[in-house]
């Protein structure tokens, strides 16, 4: 008797991060309601920053905006859904994928605290150099680095200090824009 094969197709979608900014009203809750959004359903936030962007100089009862910039991982599908339910949201004005809408640029801040004493002070000094991390703090035992750029530059940072005492981190999460003259 000869064997039957089933050519069952298998759905394999990867996982991606993506950026993503949003654009939403400056009131009170809407930062806990698009953060509920994600907790409701299960899906991580890797990192997440927000900002007024627009208000009224003038100081009116006009309400500004608020940019909100969210580093999530999903595949295109859960992705999707996340756009389309931010999308129906009441106080939010556009949604972007800036992974997928083209070219950006994405920057973080880093806080990095390291004890420093003897050779390990200056090797610690010698590093910060080549990442062109600024010494923001000084004692006789310890420095606070400062340095921005790309997350993984901070992660390769944060590495190379492990061995000589890393005592604390402070990351601001990313803030990211897109490329050319159209903005959000």
């Amino acid at each position: 008797m000869k064997d039957i094969v089933y050519d069952i197709p298998t759905v394999t979608s990867s996982i991606r991060r993506h950026t993503l900014a949003v654009l939403v009203d400056n009131e009170f809750g809407v930062l806990a309601r698009v953060i509920g959004l994600f907790s409701g359903r299960g899906y991580n936030i890797e990192s997440l920053t927000v900002a007024e962007v627009e208000h009224d100089p003038h100081g009116n009862d006009k309400m500004g905006k608020s940019r909100i910039t969210i580093v999530t991982s999903g595949t295109e599908m859960v992705i999707e859904q996340i756009k389309k339910l931010l999308d129906k949201m009441v106080p939010v004005y556009k949604v972007h994928d800036l992974t997928v809408e083209g070219p950006h640029v994405e920057r973080e801040l880093g806080l990095v605290k390291v004890s420093g004493e003897g050779i390990n002070r200056i090797e610690s000094l010698r590093i910060a150099d080549i990442f062109r991390a600024r010494v923001v703090d000084s004692t006789s035992s310890s420095f606070v680095f400062e340095i921005t750029g790309a997350s993984a530059k901070i992660d390769a940072f944060v590495g190379l200090m492990q061995p000589f005492g890393l005592i604390e981190i402070c990351r601001t999460g990313v803030a990211a824009m897109s490329r050319g003259k159209d903005g959000i």
